[in-house]
């Protein structure tokens, strides 16, 4: 049987898309592009209904999906195996940690048989628990495939609870309002809005930013709760395309700050939290490159600044009409100063560099500061949060975690230094911090600069080149990748695949300078440094050269579909999630949600002919090329708003045009879902289920679980059987 399906599989017809070229052409420059016809003029219509998209379209997509589902037929077995291995080392049934409000304290749980969580409260001086929000309940009651949570919010009086909802996965969300008590909606719900929700004081209004025509939050509104929202008052318009808007209190509860921001620069805007007729007034005017933000505390206003400070610093003044600003925090080179936690006697703030992260503690009445230590480890990822709305405390909740130490949350007292261990991750199934090695090492680059790669891997496995290695990395925007706890990467590195972060540049994890060195016109470093980490890797005897998979998402996709067709031979294959690989396209199309605020992050193409030509030339889908290339999985979502499906689509049918190789490649496209993938616990687990099982398949590793891996994932199943918890049985 297996011998005929895989004739079957061989032979079975590959989905083409319809070619009808087209000839583009920007700053005297023309192009063909062949597949330029499945972008609908009304493509954002499409992703809030999808009843819209072109029948052909639909059907070339179901058509991937389909031989998807062949191709990866020999993995169903695995998948199930990935899934319960995985959803095996969550606690199902598991609660947070309280915060005390005023009158009550607030937590969620989830449970074994649900997949959205639900949050719950009790009086301060009572034990009898009530249950305010049940996200499975709310989705039955919806009847919807996805459901996805935007922001739950409490009333100042605990009366209201107001809550926004996207139950397509395309991120507009509908904001409703509930009485707790009664739980009746409260006048009517507020639709296309991005989904957070900022209540007044006095609970009689609430703020929120709603999405223009092309899908960008730039006017905040005042909402008065029980009135039509034809009455809502607009309090701040953003009047620059490129820039979006939010709204959030501060930590005296003071005044509430309006941020307008684009990726590269922003502005703020404050007002009194008791004006009865919001009128704010800015802060400092936007200065290109220059990003702050202002919280207010104890009488004074504290400024987190770029500004003469590449990498942060802290400023301080009593009046924001005056702003003498004194220096509080001064700026450290290459070490990325973070924001301040307020209590009465303390100011808690982080510090990164190198891509590791410290806490500060400042004594706030002799003013000195002190490292907080957490754990012999020398790679972990340090936290901190508050215990309660009362700020005149010295406890805070403070945790950590590694590569290879689930997350840790302690009862820390500052004054004392007693900690309490009140929460640990549990893993039912079994684990064992000692049979995983982390190490921390770095690569010169193209250029000489040093990168930091974080290895995990078992200490079975051999360095001796002949382990497969996945090797992640995004680099955009700024985002720091932590290394911090997964318990589905288990999955593969105890079936020997070595799992590899590659901390590279557009990120910021060495500081602002390292962004710098990895957007706009210095792009290419963000691939150089992923391509010289594999280098290394293989230099080192990690792996070999053809024994790496790469794994990227969003604009880690981006980096995937570049560095695959600069350098194909290292990869033995390419997992891409909802990836930006029409890089250019896009760029060139300024009604698109995201493009304009991006432009101080990949350039503008169309009105700079150095940004064009630039971008042009490493654009995953203009550089494709007649050559061999790996196994490629790439996934996509209908209903994705920040990366359109039509690229990963278009990605597809070009390559399958000019790859010379028989190797796998695969588009997987889900149909109610937008870029954060499936909705719900189990969706999610699904996913990775998926994208683990198209690793091992290429790495012909399908059949090879080690023995604890069997024995876990059979005592799994027996005791959902038994209806015993895992800790039981085992």
């Amino acid at each position: 049987i297996n011998y005929y399906i895989h004739i079957f599989l061989t032979f079975m017809k590959v989905p083409q898309l319809r070619k009808k070229p087209e000839i583009k052409s920007c700053h005297n420059i023309t192009w063909e592009d062949n597949y330029s016809w499945i972008h609908q003029k009304n493509i954002l219509e499409v992703l809030k209904d999808s009843s819209k998209l072109l029948p052909e379209v639909r059907k070339y997509l179901e058509d991937e999906n389909d031989y998807f589902s062949h191709q990866m037929s020999d993995t169903k077995e695995i998948q199930k195996v990935l899934f319960d291995e995985i959803k095996g080392r969550i606690k199902l049934d598991d609660e947070s940690l309280p915060f005390k409000d005023v009158r009550y304290s607030y937590w969620t749980k989830t449970t074994t048989k649900g997949n959205y969580s639900i949050k719950l409260r009790k009086k301060i001086d009572s034990d009898e628990i009530e249950e305010i929000w049940n996200g499975d309940l709310e989705k039955e009651k919806l009847k919807t495939e996805y459901f996805g949570l935007g922001d739950l919010e409490v009333s100042y009086n605990d009366k209201l609870l107001a809550y926004s909802l996207d139950l397509k996965g395309s991120e507009y969300y509908t904001i409703h309002i509930r009485d707790i008590k009664s739980r009746e909606q409260v006048g009517e719900k507020i639709e296309n809005t991005s989904g957070g929700i900022t209540f007044s004081l006095d609970d009689k209004y609430i703020f929120y930013s709603k999405l223009d025509d092309n899908h960008r939050p730039r006017e905040i509104y005042r909402h008065e709760i029980g009135t039509p929202t034809s009455k809502d008052i607009l309090i701040f318009k953003e009047e620059s395309e490129a820039f979006t808007v939010g709204i959030g209190l501060s930590s005296d509860e003071k005044y509430f700050f309006i941020t307008s921001s684009d990726h590269n620069t922003s502005e703020q805007y404050y007002f009194k939290a008791d004006e009865i007729i919001p009128n704010p007034k800015i802060i400092d005017k936007r200065k290109r490159g220059i990003i702050y933000s202002v919280n207010s505390w104890n009488g004074n206003f504290y400024k987190h600044t770029n500004e003469d400070a590449e990498d942060f610093k802290i400023e301080k003044t009593n009046d924001l009409e005056k702003k003498e600003w004194e220096t509080f925090i001064p700026a450290r080179e290459e070490v990325l100063i973070g924001g301040l936690i307020f209590l009465n006697n303390w100011i808690i703030r982080s510090e990164t560099s190198n891509a590791l992260s410290k806490l500060i503690l400042r004594n706030t009445k002799n003013n000195e500061e002190e490292e907080i230590f957490f754990s012999d480890e020398k790679v972990i990822v340090p936290g901190v949060s508050l215990t309660q709305r009362n700020r005149n405390t010295d406890t805070v909740y403070l945790s950590y975690s590694s590569p290879k130490t689930p997350g840790r949350t302690y009862l820390y007292n500052l004054k004392t230094k007693e900690k309490k261990l009140v929460k640990e991750q549990e893993i039912p199934s079994g684990h064992n911090s000692d049979d995983y090695i982390v190490e921390r090492l770095e690569c010169a680059s193209h250029d000489g600069r040093m990168v930091p790669i974080t290895i995990t891997r078992h200490k079975k496995t051999k360095l001796d080149g002949s382990a497969k290695l996945l090797l992640y990395g995004y680099g955009s925007y700024g985002s720091s990748m932590s290394p911090s706890f997964s318990s589905t990467r288990i999955s593969l590195i105890e079936r020997d695949i070595i799992w590899v972060t590659s901390h590279i540049r557009g990120g910021m994890e060495k500081g602002m300078k390292w962004w710098k060195e990895g957007k706009l016109l210095n792009k290419k470093n963000t691939f150089e440094d992923y391509i010289a980490s594999a280098k290394f890797l293989i230099e080192k005897k990690f792996t070999s050269k053809g024994n790496i998979i790469g794994m990227g998402g969003s604009a880690g996709g981006l980096l995937m579909g570049a560095v695959v067709n600069q350098a194909p031979d290292l990869f033995l294959g390419i997992v891409m999630a909802v990836p930006f690989v029409d890089s250019l396209t896009t760029n060139l199309d300024h009604s698109l949600p995201l493009t304009v605020g991006e432009f101080d992050e990949f350039g503008n193409a169309k009105d700079k002919k150095e940004h064009f030509d630039y971008i042009f030339s490493y654009a995953p889908y203009n550089n494709i090329k007649k050559m061999d290339y790996p196994n490629i999985l790439i996934t996509t979502s209908l209903s994705d708003n920040r990366v359109l499906f039509d690229e990963p689509a278009k990605f597809t049918a070009k390559l399958r045009d000019y790859k010379t190789d028989n190797n796998l490649l695969l588009l997987k496209t889900e149909m109610n879902a937008g870029h954060g993938g499936k909705s719900g616990r189990d969706g999610a687990i699904e996913e990775i289920a998926v994208d683990y099982a198209f690793a091992l398949k290429i790495a012909g590793k399908l059949n090879t679980w080690s023995w604890n891996i069997k024995i876990n994932y059979h005592i799994n199943i027996v005791s959902r059987l038994m209806g015993l918890s895992i800790n039981k049985l085992a």
